[in-house]
């Protein structure tokens, strides 16, 4: 099943230089119910961070949301390959989308939030032990990075889980919203970073958890030990 979902995923992508907001409202059905947590707080004027993961066609939440709604920015890893890389951010920007290289991101990612904007950020990948910390993810402390908490500590942004699924009844992508992740502050900056760091995971495991062929098993989400554990891929 995850082998399907990412097949499916490249040939979605394959077709975006084409699609127009009509072929995307044909593709695309939204989650009534997690809408309304999002309505309630763009009505607040509040940053809003949608926490996802590689999970679904998460390129089809940005682009989708972008052609149908209104443009985010988002963190990204440029691709090595500059004229790929270039092809590839051509078409995630081509309704207004603003990537931000996630090497240098902290800034720009700061200012969206305060100024009101909202901000994707794919959530379940490896981070390096030094930008991370290390919390529990499917019962096995996994190396998670910090920086989301970080920009919600910092500017109050309501976190809300999301991923955009196919139906396979359907033959429709759902666009999944969960109610916000509560932030936790208890004076400790470094104990909320982990504390909330905590939560984001928790919730992206249960998004997993929903629609588990849809995520990307071979990536060795594992691989960082706490220190004295062994290479769980051994």
């Amino acid at each position: 099943g995850s082998f399907d979902s990412l097949g499916r995923l490249l040939g979605e992508f394959s077709q975006l230089p084409r699609a127009t907001p009509e072929t995307l409202r044909e593709l695309i059905e939204y989650d009534e119910v997690g809408l309304a947590h999002l309505r309630a707080a763009e009505k607040n004027g509040r940053g809003i961070i949608f926490l996802t993961g590689h999970v679904g066609s998460w390129e089809l939440l940005s682009f989708g949301w972008s052609a149908l709604e209104y443009p985010i920015s988002f963190l990204v890893r440029p691709i090595d390959n500059l004229r790929v890389e270039a092809m590839i951010e051509k078409i995630r920007t081509r309704f207004g989308n603003r990537a931000i290289d996630k090497k240098s991101a902290a800034r720009q990612s700061l200012r969206v939030l305060r100024e009101g904007g909202t901000l994707g950020i794919l959530s379940d990948l490896n981070s390096h032990p030094h930008e991370g910390v290390f919390v529990p993810f499917f019962g096995r402390l996994a190396c998670t990075t910090a920086g989301i908490a970080t920009l919600a500590l910092k500017t109050d942004a309501v976190v809300i889980p999301t991923c955009a699924v196919w139906d396979k009844q359907k033959k429709r992508y759902f666009f999944h919203g969960d109610p916000p992740v509560e932030l936790v502050r208890t004076g400790d900056h470094g104990k909320d970073v982990e504390l909330n760091t905590a939560r984001f995971a928790a919730a992206m495991e249960r998004i997993v958890r929903l629609y588990p062929e849809q995520w990307l098993w071979i990536h060795k989400r594992w691989k960082p030990r706490p220190e004295g554990e062994v290479d769980l891929y051994q």
